[in-house]
């Protein structure tokens, strides 16, 4: 547990450097774009879409006549822009996922070693297809378990647990391989990836529940994430991203740290003690 909660601390640090945040913009920037693109092409398509669809339900309806009964407004006319929101924002943070995957991870696990673990050889790795085909894998799992619990949902605190459970598994499981794969080789991969496995899981857990933080944000605020949604949608959109590189951080530091360790007793076994490994700077 020492050694999860040095890793945590070093990781909010370590989000504060410029460069991390530097890096946290490039995703940032590209989403701002993405998304003024598809409100500039589809945004006024897609509110007429889900109006209409609030139109034509009973339900709709009756509960838009009456609100007009009592002088409110029509509840198409705040409800559609609500839940096109809602079906985008999901878009637009898998995307940031991705971008964070090609962009952020590589360049935050390089910072981590070269601050902290200067002295640390790169090892052979498990290869790019393979390590795609594993994240692949695991991501197709981590939906499978999702669907076929769906129904489980309807009990109040499994909705609470299931849910991050199964993405905290997939997070430990992906990032933990992602950290490791320029750096260790094949074998302590297999070595740290099973003996750490339970605390990837809660690391991937607690960054679960982190990432849902800009959309409870997003949700208290209702009706007035639709006035604000140009700045609300950027500002949770970085949160996510800052969100997403303290994960990353976290998981360099705690997964080089035990391959260190790792190395370490390997020498000393072999050749006696080895050099500590450097603080952060």
């Amino acid at each position: 547990m020492k050694a999860v909660m040095d890793a945590f601390w070093r990781a909010a640090a370590y989000c504060l450097h410029p460069k991390v945040l530097l890096l946290t913009l490039l995703p940032l920037a590209v989403l701002v774009m993405l998304a003024l693109t598809l409100g500039v092409w589809f945004w006024h398509p897609a509110v007429q879409a889900v109006q209409a669809v609030i139109g034509d339900w009973s339900l709709g309806q009756t509960a838009t006549l009456w609100l007009q009964q009592i002088g409110l407004p029509d509840l198409r006319v705040v409800l559609a822009p609500m839940i096109v929101i809602a079906l985008a924002l999901p878009l637009l943070v898998m995307t940031s996922l991705l971008l964070v995957s090609l962009w952020l991870t590589p360049g935050l696990v390089r910072l981590v070693q070269r601050r902290r673990f200067a002295q640390m050889a790169a090892g052979k790795g498990s290869g790019l297809w393979r390590g795609l085909g594993l994240s692949l894998g695991w991501t197709l799992l981590a939906l499978v378990l999702t669907v076929l619990t769906v129904p489980l949902w309807l009990i109040p605190p499994l909705v609470l647990v299931l849910p991050p459970l199964i993405w905290g598994w997939l997070t430990g499981k992906v990032m933990a391989h992602d950290v490791l794969a320029e750096y260790a080789s094949a074998e302590e991969s297999r070595q740290i990836l099973h003996s750490q496995r339970g605390w990837f899981l809660l690391m991937g857990v607690i960054s679960g529940y982190l990432g849902a933080a800009p959309t409870v944000l997003f949700s208290i605020l209702g009706a007035f994430a639709v006035v604000l949604a140009p700045l609300l949608v950027v500002v949770v959109v970085w949160l996510y991203t800052v969100v997403f590189a303290f994960t990353a951080c976290w998981f360099a530091h705690f997964a080089l740290a035990r391959l260190h360790l790792l190395r370490q007793n390997d020498a000393e076994r072999l050749d006696g003690p080895a050099a500590p490994a450097a603080g952060l700077t």
